[in-house]
């Protein structure tokens, strides 16, 4: 099963200094049949102008992911953690029993990040920080496998049944994914186009994918994100 999530269908919010679309259920933006997609409960793509942010605020029990898109993206949070990542790096949080977080555009151009929340596997862990500065070329016509469970092979492990990808594919390339019985994922179309099992789709758009292989074919250089996980029961 697959169904397309159109970027202008979409909840948004425009604050001046920063610009979102949600693709599901935040803050003014309330939709009963569109609260998350499993474990997956929030993907929020931000515009923040330059020199704003986010001010410190807290979070608990909910797996914290940004990925920065273009420009950059500065945390701070009560652990004592102070980072900056640039486009196509990571950083990650686990809220746990509870941290107060920021996040900052410190640079001199717009950026623009993808804020993903993901509901732990149980509450009450140890809050944890960290971060990683994948190189853009691996994810060149490949997957990248940045994110995956703690018993899982990603770099950054999380505390739920989660395997995140990147791809950067070129103009007239295929490939391949697949999604296994009893399992599903949410694909993001970042930037440019591309044909997902014939089904175009445009920047910023989305899809649900429920036990089906899809074959991606971009018709412009596409920069994509897959979430992978267990079916929604």
């Amino acid at each position: 099963m697959l169904k397309k999530i159109e970027n202008k269908n979409m909840g948004s919010s425009n604050l001046g200094w920063l610009k979102s679309k949600f693709h599901f259920s935040f803050s003014e933006y309330y939709n009963p049949d569109n609260i998350n997609f499993g474990v997956l409960r929030v993907i929020n793509d931000d515009l923040i102008e330059p020199r704003k942010g986010f001010g410190l605020h807290p979070h608990n029990d909910m797996e914290i992911i940004t990925y920065v898109v273009h420009g950059e993206l500065t945390h701070g949070d009560s652990m004592g953690n102070r980072k900056s990542i640039g486009r196509g790096q990571v950083q990650y949080m686990s809220a746990g029993t509870g941290v107060y977080h920021s996040e900052h555009n410190l640079g001199e151009e717009t950026s623009r990040s993808l804020q993903i929340w993901i509901f732990p596997d149980k509450d009450g862990y140890k809050p944890n920080y960290g971060d990683f500065k994948f190189n853009w070329e691996d994810r060149h016509n490949k997957w990248l496998y940045m994110v995956s469970s703690k018993a899982g092979a990603a770099p950054i492990k999380i505390n739920q049944d989660m395997n995140i990808y990147s791809l950067e594919l070129d103009h007239g390339k295929e490939i391949a994914f697949p999604v296994n019985e009893n399992r599903q994922a949410y694909l993001v179309q970042i930037e440019g186009n591309s044909s997902i099992n014939n089904i175009e789709l445009n920047d910023g758009d989305g899809m649900e994918i429920v036990e089906e292989d899809i074959s991606i074919k971009a018709n412009t250089t596409s920069h994509i994100l897959i979430f992978e996980m267990n079916k929604e029961n």
